[in-house]
């Protein structure tokens, strides 16, 4: 249990919610346990840690950002 929790608030970021309505805040630890089973899910399928799934979506997503940092969609010619 205790591993679940420390996993929760350090992988999926359920501590930072930011929201003030009890519903958003609801949305945010629902999306949170999601979050949380998805990695574990990714975990037991591909026996990579929750840490390095979170670091390598992160990783992504930098990557993409930096690539195409205003996400514009490309000219049509």
């Amino acid at each position: 249990m205790e591993e679940y929790h420390r996993a929760l608030e350090q992988c999926c970021n359920v501590e930072r919610c930011q929201a003030r309505s009890a519903c958003a805040q609801r949305n945010h630890v629902g999306m949170a346990i999601r979050a949380f089973a998805r990695l574990s899910w990714n975990f037991y399928a591909t026996g990579v840690s929750w840490y390095e799934a979170k670091t390598a979506v992160v990783r992504e997503a930098v990557r993409a950002y930096r690539g195409r940092p205003l996400d514009r969609p490309p000219p049509i010619a």
